[in-house]
């Protein structure tokens, strides 16, 4: 303790008393800071240590004619604390330690939250450099809050603020009539005016806030929660003529608790699915997303974000083990042409049997009433393993889903039908020349699985007798991810989503989805007015390359300006005509954002 207590006042002695030049001031600001860090990190190391003898908290000591008070600067004897003069570098005042009511959680317990969920055991800088060198940087795929300290405390809560503000330009070769989150499957063919003009929407709903809340019971608990926001949501009254006035959504909203000791971990809220690939470990906000613009990231990546609970074991941060109970919902192929698979009836009908169908309802209560939500039987389940080691991350996982319906055959009774669904996946994350380069790659197959890819392909059509029936499906992508510079990030990616039959033959026609005997000659008609066009979509495919310029860093915060171009190509199924409906279209980000926590 006396030789923490030597260091200390060495320290504060060599910050009063150095000397530097106005103009040598900003070259040693960012050592002073870390100074100002280590500082903290000892102050609360001898009040620990106080506390543990029983000496009383909040102490004075003196050293070298300083006085420290714990929790407070240092001041020379006699002197005004805070004052200036030319060419003498004062203490700075430090925010992260106020405190609103209750006692003040020490740095110690403060690093111990914050090396849980970065896995790190360094202590946080006042102000840390914008890390790019990761395969999925937190400041651009989340908010990279876990970086920064606390501004401030209440009781024994830390409290950190993150996020950026966003101005995205986005161009599309064919008119999407979308936001920033482009609907990857709804690219028109030709039949459809808007596949013969583009469109420029500008918009700064992507701008994002985010809080996390952290306190520590024991040296090995860490308690947190965190809220995630941006402005992707659109109520019935929004549109673009004067305001924009789109509404703040929930992101991200949950509440974790770690215990180190038992590598035991528990995730309850809205959050990335377990499906999701991660970085290192399982732990969340260590997701391994692309660092694109889009807010539907790109096809071929595999992610749902929805209310859930997770557990989590490690066995020495090495090998993981997780089981997470997510929301689940079901998306049901919308059949067209002369011979649907439904017959659009108020209460949906096979058109083969005339068994009747109940599978959706609209919302209520606090749900959305013009949204349509699935009969859910049970949760979807995800069990994952997970290994780290130093030139790579692996992991491998099923998924099991249920679907159910209502049918009613013609003057029978009611009955429930139930079915089950899902697949395997696996994730990989290579550090190819570390700190340089990474490869990413993921795949999820199985059947029922659409709703996990961004292109939202159908999960399900249905049997003659009203059974649900999952769809055979494909979802993957491969991406290497760069570092050239310290300030700058390229990338490339291609994914793939494909979905394959599920059908069957009456009446002398087929149903179901993947059908060969419609007749799609009309998609590549081009018609003003919009002709009708019953393809059924078999592939997305997608070319993605992009990158981000770290363009400024310092005390008011980060300046990052990315662009993106994306291609996209999109397959029908053969109709029974002999055509073959294809379309595509390029889309185009120009970004910039302002990251003041950073």
């Amino acid at each position: 303790m006396r030789r923490s207590r030597l260091l200390l006042g060495g320290l504060m002695v060599m910050l009063g008393g150095m000397a530097v030049s106005a103009d040598a001031r900003a070259d040693d600001m960012a050592e002073i800071r870390a100074l100002h860090a280590e500082m903290r990190r000892l102050e609360a190391k001898v009040e620990q240590l106080e506390s543990r003898h029983g000496m009383t908290h909040g102490s004075q000591h003196v050293l070298a004619g300083h006085t420290l008070r714990s929790g407070g600067h240092a001041s020379s004897g006699g002197g005004t604390s805070g004052g200036s003069t030319m060419g003498q570098i004062t203490a700075m005042p430090d925010l992260s330690r106020l405190t609103i009511g209750g006692p003040t959680l020490s740095d110690d317990a403060q690093a111990q939250a914050a090396a849980e969920n970065t896995m790190t055991e360094s202590i946080v800088p006042a102000q840390p450099k914008l890390d790019l060198d990761s395969s999925s940087p937190l400041a651009i795929t989340q908010t990279g809050v876990d970086s920064l300290p606390p501004i401030f405390r209440i009781g024994g809560v830390s409290v950190r603020l993150g996020g950026f503000i966003d101005f995205s330009n986005i161009y599309r070769s064919k008119n999407l009539t979308s936001g920033p989150a482009t609907s990857w499957g709804s690219f028109p063919y030709a039949n459809s005016p808007n596949a013969h003009t583009g469109e420029y929407r500008p918009s700064a709903q992507l701008t994002r806030l985010s809080v996390l809340l952290q306190g520590s019971p024991t040296k090995d608990e860490t308690l947190s929660g965190y809220i995630e926001t941006d402005f992707g949501g659109a109520a019935g009254t929004a549109n673009s003529y004067q305001t924009n006035s789109y509404t703040p959504r929930i992101r991200q909203a949950y509440m974790t608790y770690s215990n180190t000791k038992w590598g035991f971990h528990v995730l309850a809220g809205q959050a990335w699915s377990l499906t999701t690939g991660y970085t290192q470990g399982l732990l969340s906000r260590h997701e391994q997303l692309p660092p694109v613009v889009d807010n539907n990231q790109i096809p071929g990546i595999v992610f749902t974000r929805v209310p859930q609970i997770r557990f989590i074991k490690d066995f020495g941060r090495k090998w993981w083990l997780g089981l997470s109970l997510e929301a689940p919902q079901v998306a049901y192929a919308a059949n067209g042409g002369s011979h649907a698979m439904l017959t659009g009836a108020s209460d949906d009908t096979i058109a083969s049997s005339g068994t009747t169908l109940l599978y959706s309802n609209a919302g209520s209560g606090m749900l959305n009433p013009n949204a349509k939500y699935s009969m859910d039987v049970a949760p979807d389940i995800v069990l994952k393993g997970a290994l780290d080691t130093k030139p790579a991350h692996y992991e491998i996982y099923g998924l099991a889903r249920w679907f159910k319906d209502m049918a009613q055959a013609p003057n029978g009774p009611i009955r429930e039908r139930v079915s089950f669904a899902g697949g395997v996946g696996g994730d990989v994350t290579v550090h190819v020349i570390p700190r340089y380069l990474q490869f990413t790659g993921n795949v999820l197959a199985g059947e029922g699985i659409g709703r996990y890819g961004p292109g939202m392909l159908p999960d399900a059509t249905f049997k003659a007798n009203g059974t649900p029936a999952p769809i055979p499906e494909i979802i993957g992508s491969m991406g290497l991810i760069g570092h050239p510079t310290p300030n700058l990030l390229v990338y490339l990616y291609g994914g793939v989503e494909s979905a394959g039959r599920r059908t069957y033959n009456a009446n002398g026609y087929q149903y179901g989805y993947g059908v060969n005997d419609l007749a799609l000659s009309s998609c590549n008609v081009e018609q003003i007015s919009g002709g009708s066009c019953d393809a059924q979509t078999h592939t997305l495919a997608d070319l993605t390359v992009g990158g981000w310029w770290h363009v400024l860093q310092g005390g008011y915060g980060a300046v990052m300006s990315g662009v993106q171009y994306t291609y996209l190509r999109k397959l029908a199924y053969k109709g029974g005509d002999g055509a073959s409906p294809t379309t595509g279209g390029n889309t185009i980000y120009v970004t910039f954002r302002y990251l003041p926590f950073q």
